[in-house]
This record gives structure tokens, sequence and C-alpha cells, in this order.
């Protein structure tokens, strides 16, 4: 999660305490004995069930929910289980329409869940360096441009500091039980469950239509990894829904020195203007 404090002064977390808020954060880690048997439903209706009870215990009321990439599809499953006692919904670069601009990639991961079996550990997980080959495949080249920018760089400088740090976090990464990965390729990827109103978790349809709270999305119309034109979908299907677009990209959005005027306040005041400073 630490992509999210990523540098005491590049930090969204950071940035929403400085604002008045109280952000709670789940810290996944690498799925243990038990989590190795875990799918989508299991996270969403076990894990994050039970962090959104101590969370509302906490603040004594209802309770903004948030979550970054596919963390936001979590986040919405899970506000459509507690409608009385989620305050508002805020969903950063997440996917919904996962066919929108590269239908043939998206369904080549769909084929992987058959292959799963053959991809996963001895442990029953998705090896971290799978999920990464994966995103590489999204944008070949980046690595050569983005090492060629820092290269250019002063290596003592601030900019260089904040470079390191996300290649540390982004080479840092955990794997996937291997049902959640299946659930993933399969549901998301290959038949576009959530954009065709088919994704369930615990025998219930996640259909944004039916969220009561006010809605935030983030649509950062920079990014590679969820295309504005996946993430769009998501914001219609709410209806009413808050939209901001920030000139940013997927990573940018949480680690760009510029992040924090383009985009981090903004978010901060809208959930302060619907939750108070819980």
């Amino acid at each position: 999660f630490y992509v999210l404090d990523l540098l005491p002064e590049r930090s969204f977390l950071r940035h929403l305490a400085g604002r008045g808020l109280r952000p709670l954060v789940v810290d996944w880690g690498a799925p243990g004995g038990k989590e190795r048997k875990f799918d989508l439903t299991d996270y969403v209706a076990g894990r994050l069930e039970s962090a959104f009870d101590a969370a509302f215990g906490l603040a004594g009321g209802p309770i903004g929910v948030a979550g970054y990439c596919m963390g936001g599809l979590f986040a919405l499953a899970l506000a459509l289980r507690h409608p009385d006692e989620t305050a508002c919904l805020a969903v950063l670069a997440t996917p919904w329409d996962f066919h929108a601009e590269q239908a043939p990639p998206a369904r080549f991961f769909g084929l992987l869940a058959d292959c799963l079996p053959l991809l996963c550990d001895d442990q029953g997980a998705f090896p971290v360096e799978m999920i990464q080959s994966l995103f590489f495949m999204l944008d070949p080249f980046s690595a050569e441009r983005k090492f060629t920018r820092f290269a250019a760089l002063d290596p003592n400088g601030d900019e260089a500091r904040a470079f390191v740090a996300l290649e540390d976090w982004v080479n840092d990464g955990v794997p996937l039980a291997a049902a959640v990965a299946r659930d993933c390729a399969r549901f998301w990827y290959g038949d576009n469950e959530p954009a065709r109103g088919l994704w369930q978790i615990g025998g219930e349809t996640v259909d944004p239509r039916r969220l009561r709270s006010p809605a935030l999305v983030v649509l950062p119309n920079r990014d590679r990894i969820v295309p504005p034109s996946s993430a769009a979908p998501l914001a219609a299907a709410l209806g009413g829904a808050t939209v901001l677009r920030p000139p940013l990209g997927h990573v940018g959005m949480m680690s760009a020195a510029r992040a924090p005027g383009m985009l981090w306040t903004a978010i901060a005041d809208w959930l302060r203007a619907r939750m108070g400073a819980r």
C-alpha cells in the first residue's frame, strides 16, 4: 500500500490527514497459509468486512470508503454491502469495462485462468514476477523511457530520490492467492463481468446503480494501466458521481510532485464535505 505514503513529502495519506481526515489503510501483504485459498468473495466479505466494522466503530458513524485501482472494485462491493454505514465512496483509477480499449489483450489475460495451475507456485499463489510481466506487456517500452529520464536527473536531487523510492515500491510486490488471480483473469478480463452487470460477491451482483451514497470517480487522463475509457463507464453507472480528470498517470496520481495541487486537495475537500473529519 505504501505508494500512498511513498515519502514524507510525497504522501497521499499524510495529505489527507493534514486536511483533517483520518485515513485508515488495509495492508494486504503476502497471502498467508489460510489466505492462499481465498477468492475475491473471501477478501471482500471476510477481510474487508472486518476492517469496515473496525473503522465504523472508531468513527462512531458512517464512514467514507475509497479504493485505488482494483481496490476501487473492492471498495464499491464493500459499500454496496453496507449502504447505511457508508457516507461516501471514492474510486481512483478503477477499471470497469475491461474490453473498452484493448479487448484482445484483455481476453488473452482471461485465457490465463485456465493456465493458472501451471503458473502458480508450489504454495498456491500467482507469483509477483508473473504479475510484473503482465503489466510490462501493457507498455513494453516504458522501462526504457523512464530509465532514460532517470539518467538525466541529479543523482543527489529530490527527483532522483523520489524515483528510487517509487522503483522500490514497484519491485516490492506480493503474490496473489491463486483463486484471486483466477477470478480476476476470468471474470474481469476474460468475461468483462463488471461492465456486463454479472460480477458477484457473495452471491450478490455488484451493481453501481444501487449505490445510495455520494460517489467520486477519479479518471487520470494519462493513465496507461487503466485507460479512461475503461474507468469512465463506472462513473456513468454510478449516476451523479463527481468526476475528476487530472492530467496525471496511473502511478503519478499517487507519486508525482504536482499530484497534491492537481488532485489530492480536491479529493480531501470532497471527502470532508461529505463525512467531516472522521
